[in-house]
């Protein structure tokens, strides 16, 4: 089988799978999110915590909750980390240092899992299953409550209630992500992921000397990573690891994983708000734009410029050859268009085109399919940013599903359509103005810009992948891309949430003649014209000095 088939019979596999998943699993959420009902053991959580699940908040309320949860697990993480050394199960590790324990303590709470370390040499098994493990499965549930807040925001009217965050924040863990987590483990395990306890291990010779291994619990860490869309991974070599990831069939879950939440939330989305076409329309949009990226990665990979990838079929640098080169530029696709970051491949060595197409996918937003919650609620905002510029083409008054699009709400979009460029080329820019941080970088030239601006791009957009080549162990870095996370997360929250609000208070309006219908796939080129043209102009400039310079030389 030539590896060009191979690959497309993986892409087609894939889509088979999500088809088959999207509309039970979609439906399943849209009951989650409105059950009035609560499980016996969600109210033993809601007693710990002290909460009261029946009480409805509006968007400041919410907002509150995710900002308090968030900061109590940055400080449980950082102090977690600083108390490895005396914690048992810490493998002989130390603590970890200040500037990176609170990288780390960042990138986990804010759903980047950006790693300056090497797992395996680090990090014990109480901070990895108790601290991080446990991250990703309250960071995604963060990121589907404000999702689901966005929706009601679209369901609801005359009334500012956007829901309970603590309820919402329970069933996503409780009802949706340990349920599907446990199930997907137990498949990773029987496939060859490792799951233990065990301590280092030194094994045969390796150049003259042995080789130390390591187990820990990695199938049901691995498990959450990618569902979560969260990424972090339990050795340096993240999914490229046969640890993590041993066959090809594992690469193809993993990537299945990666997408089920995000692609069913959107059937999530059309059921709340009582449109399942509208729901549809995301969808399309959102798989437009994933399979023209798959398609793009994989020419640019097997297109034979030269003997050396004329002789190995394509850009095998930095690829695992179990997983070839499909497989590889599908992973690679789909961690950058969501917000997983986890790699079954090395992306700083993909062709300069290939580079640039991973960086493009976040530099977008992540919303084809995107994150956990965070790819729904990113695509609802440039789809209201989409419906205000249409209004302005025809001169009516633009309108959402029966919401009107106002000037408060298209100040709530812009604000959050700009944050992330703003913090992307902002770090990018000190970072290479300043002589320290230039150090870091392996290489020179495009390919030495592509690291620093990938780094920025992977942690405001709350990614997590890296370029490879960059030290980005350093208190700079350190602390810049720490900033650059919890900023990219939380910043625009703030303006969902507030949009929702608005949304929320407003009385629907009734379809009319001239109401543009945004089932309809006039609609969805629209958006994704402008998903492209706004998100992905912004970053012309930054991206013609780097890949696109590379590629093109």
């Amino acid at each position: 089988m030539s590896p060009v088939l191979s690959g497309v019979l993986q892409l087609l596999a894939l889509v088979a799978a999500l088809a088959l998943a999207h509309i039970p699993l979609g439906n399943h959420m849209a009951r989650v999110y409105s059950s009035g009902t609560h499980w016996r053991v969600e109210k033993w959580i809601y007693k710990g915590i002290g909460a009261d699940p029946d009480t409805e908040m509006r968007w400041p309320a919410y907002l509150r909750g995710v900002l308090a949860f968030s900061l109590a697990g940055v400080l449980f993480l950082y102090l977690l980390q600083r108390l490895q050394g005396v914690l048992p199960g810490s493998l002989g590790f130390a603590s970890i240092d200040p500037d990176q324990a609170f990288n780390t303590a960042a990138s986990f709470v804010a759903n980047t899992n950006w790693q300056s370390y090497s797992g395996e040499q680090a990090m014990g098994h109480v901070v990895q299953t108790a601290g991080l493990a446990v991250q990703n499965f309250v960071s995604a549930a963060v990121g589907i409550a404000v999702a689901v807040a966005l929706v009601r925001g679209f369901a609801r009217s005359r009334t500012g209630e956007l829901g309970n965050f603590w309820a919402d924040l329970v069933r996503g863990v409780v009802r949706v992500l340990v349920p599907i987590a446990a199930v997907g483990a137990v498949i990773l395990v029987a496939c060859g992921v490792i799951q233990n306890f065990s301590g280092i291990h030194e094994v045969g010779q390796f150049m003259g000397g042995t080789q130390q291994w390591n187990g820990g619990a990695v199938a049901s860490q691995e498990v959450i990573k990618e569902l979560g869309t969260n990424g972090g991974g339990y050795f340096n070599a993240n999914s490229a690891h046969p640890f993590e990831n041993p066959t090809p069939f594992t690469n193809l879950f993993e990537i299945f994983l990666i997408l089920l939440i995000p692609v069913s939330l959107t059937r999530t989305f059309g059921v709340m708000t009582g449109s399942v076409r509208q729901g549809y329309a995301i969808l399309g949009t959102m798989a437009a734009i994933w399979l023209s990226f798959v398609a793009l990665m994989m020419w640019t990979e097997f297109a034979h410029h030269g003997p050396a990838l004329q002789a190995a079929g394509g850009a095998t640098e930095g690829k695992e050859l179990r997983f070839g080169i499909g497989g590889s530029s599908l992973f690679a696709v789909t961690t950058t268009l969501t917000s997983t970051g986890a790699v079954d491949s090395f992306h700083s060595s993909y062709t300069g085109l290939g580079g640039g197409i991973t960086m493009l996918g976040m530099m977008l937003g992540e919303i084809a399919p995107g994150g956990v919650g965070s790819g729904l609620y990113g695509m609802l905002v440039m789809a209201v940013v989409a419906v205000f510029i249409a209004g302005l083409m025809v001169g009516r008054t633009p309108e959402y599903l029966g919401k009107k699009i106002g000037t408060r709400e298209i100040k709530f979009a812009a604000c959050y359509i700009l944050i992330t460029p703003a913090l992307v080329l902002v770090f990018t820019a000190a970072a290479m103005a300043l002589p320290t941080p230039g150090d870091s970088m392996t290489n020179s030239g495009a390919h030495g810009f592509s690291e620093i601006l990938y780094a920025y791009t992977s942690a405001s957009n709350n990614n997590g992948s890296a370029f490879a080549g960059l030290n980005a162990d350093t208190q700079w870095f350190n602390t810049t891309l720490g900033l650059a996370m919890l900023l990219g997360r939380f910043l625009p929250m703030v303006f969902v949430l507030a949009l929702a609000g608005s949304l929320a208070r407003q009385q629907p309006v009734p379809a009319t003649a001239g109401t543009l219908r945004t089932e309809k796939p006039l609609f969805a080129g629209l958006l994704a014209g402008a998903v492209l043209i706004i998100t992905g102009l912004t970053y012309f400039p930054a991206l013609a000095l780097g890949p696109l310079a590379e590629g093109l030389a």
